[in-house]
């Protein structure tokens, strides 16, 4: 069951107040139901608070759920913030033009406070949080009973991620900035208060903080309710600990994130795709092997219907879509160059005679016939391999075993295994992706580059890429890159400008919430290495 709110143009305070209702919140007639009777109807009705939990998960995939008269297409959910993410970066290529919904971010006209973008990045996440507190707020978080534990645990650790995607984007990196503003923590236990009186932004520090105690509870529910999850929709115990590892990797805490990282690998069932698994477009079904955590897709599901206004139809280039009709998506020529041939994730791309190993023949037929231009992206495939398929209903990564590897072996080296950290590298690449690579690193800080240059390869689109620029604090230096003039930018690390604002309405609405240093929006840069035709400009 799919729950869909429908007044998201209010801020995502003003959900606190007013609107948006748990299923829960009200009886038949419409009149408001007690504390106790709430608590009366969860026990005999369990599958009410079922409903909660898939509501939930469903928020990660809404198409309209900001903007209710669907007229905003890149309103579809978690996977918005995926692209416009990756379009702020330097290895995802795209033109700014009218079938690519993402230009405002491609272009850093996402940098200011009235931005429909961070409206609906910041109200995607806080939908998500709010309707986590609903949940919470109907189980006693001292429940014995299993089931019970196991929904608090997805509300705990979902919550948890929505907070930690929250705090990279509207603050700059953990390290040396714990004392700045991070952001506004609103829980089961204060959203009444918040709803009155609004909410000023914790540290840095406290945000972490509150992350980590929130996974803490998430894992040792799951560790100890045995309840099972029925599909990968939900957390399980590696998942929690993978995003735990995630977050401690953002701390510079290398230690704490290699014990993560090895314990979700040894708790797993998911391996990395194979060589053969991914010598063909793939990375669409939440049943493979490698995924450990996703967004299912159905074909019911409103993103789907909506045919165009969803992840494929944004990113892909095997189906039809927005990329497709013009929003290619391509990787960056430096980043292609570093790819050696031996390496089957060449293959992910089109060279720049417009072709790739990687595809059946009927796919490079459709994708040259198609015009696509050169270095696009065909590492995602399509339902059924209907090359051209306006069926769009495919699953979104959120978690994969690789980045597990990757983490322990960048976790190792800087945490002093120098020698561990190469050996965990060399053995991932060689094994699953390029079997002639070896990391010729001497110092931990030399394999941290490396393990990012596999990261920025391996995590292509799905939405890591800006998440690492920050945490490791790099610039963003498009020259050379291939994209188009109105988008070269040379952002030092550091610069204000890859700090999003809060949203302006948001902040006009909560007295108490104070914003990030105001942007402007840049000034594109000469590129004396600008390329040519053959390269899709």
């Amino acid at each position: 069951m799919k729950k869909i709110y429908k007044n998201l143009t209010l801020p995502a305070l003003a959900l606190l107040m007013a609107g948006c209702e748990d299923i829960l919140d009200t009886a038949p007639m419409g009149s408001t139901i007690t504390a106790d009777q709430k608590e009366e109807v969860v026990a005999s009705d369990p599958t009410r608070i079922e409903a909660s939990v898939s509501a939930i998960t469903a928020n990660f995939l809404q198409f309209g759920g900001i903007y209710t008269d669907e007229s905003v297409h890149s309103d579809i959910g978690y996977p918005c913030i995926m692209l416009a993410t990756e379009s702020r970066g330097t290895d995802m290529v795209a033109d700014a033009v009218g079938y690519n919904w993402f230009s405002i971010s491609l272009v850093y006209e996402d940098a200011i406070a009235t931005s429909y973008v961070n409206t609906l990045m910041w109200n995607t996440l806080f939908n998500q949080i709010y309707t986590v507190n609903n949940l919470m707020s109907l189980i006693d978080p001292a429940t014995e009973d299993p089931q019970m534990q196991y929904y608090l645990a997805q509300g705990y650790a979902i919550r948890a991620f929505d907070y930690f995607t929250g705090i990279q984007l509207y603050q700059a990196n953990y390290k040396g900035h714990e004392d700045a503003m991070g952001m506004p923590l609103i829980t089961e236990t204060n959203r009444e208060e918040v709803a009155l009186n609004g909410c000023a932004r914790s540290t840095v520090q406290e945000t972490y903080d509150f992350i980590l105690e929130d996974l803490n509870k998430a894992i040792e529910l799951l560790a100890n309710c045995g309840v099972s999850r029925t599909d990968k929709r939900y957390v399980s115990l590696d998942v929690a600990y993978g995003i735990r590892a995630r977050v401690y990797l953002a701390m510079h805490n290398y230690e704490a994130a290699l014990a993560d990282a090895q314990t979700a690998l040894s708790l797993t069932g998911s391996t990395p795709y194979s060589m053969s698994d991914v010598s063909r477009p793939s990375f669409i079904n939440i049943d493979d092997n490698s995924w450990m955590w996703g967004i299912l897709v159905t074909e019911q599901d409103r993103c789907s219907t909506s045919g165009i206004c969803n992840f494929p139809s944004h990113m892909g280039s095997l189906n039809y879509g927005y990329a497709s009709v013009g929003g290619w998506r391509r990787i960056s020529k430096p980043l292609y160059d570093q790819i050696p041939d031996t390496d089957v994730r060449k293959g992910w791309f089109l060279d720049a005679n417009g072709q790739s190993v990687n595809l059946p023949t009927a796919a490079q037929s459709y994708i040259t016939s198609a015009k696509a231009p050169a270095y696009t992206q065909v590492k995602y495939g399509v339902l059924n391999d209907e090359w051209g398929t306006d069926n769009n209903a495919t699953d979104v990564i959120l978690m994969r075993a690789e980045e597990m590897y990757l983490i322990m072996a960048e976790a190792q080296a800087m945490s002093g295994d120098v020698a561990g950290g190469i050996s965990t590298l060399n053995a991932f690449v060689q094994t699953y992706r390029d079997p002639s690579y070896a990391c010729t690193a001497t110092t931990g800080e030399d394999v941290q580059e490396a393990v990012w240059q596999q990261r920025r390869i391996e995590f292509w689109g799905e939405g890591m890429a800006y998440f690492d620029i920050m945490r490791l604090n790099k610039g963003v230096n498009r020259l050379g890159c291939g994209f188009p003039a109105e988008a070269v930018f040379n952002i030092p690390a550091g610069d204000n400008l890859l700090v999003y604002p809060i949203p302006y309405n948001e902040v006009q609405y909560n007295p108490l919430l104070q914003n990030n240093p105001a942007n402007s929006i840049p000034t594109p840069i000469a590129d004396p290495s600008a390329v040519g035709d053959d390269e899709g400009e």
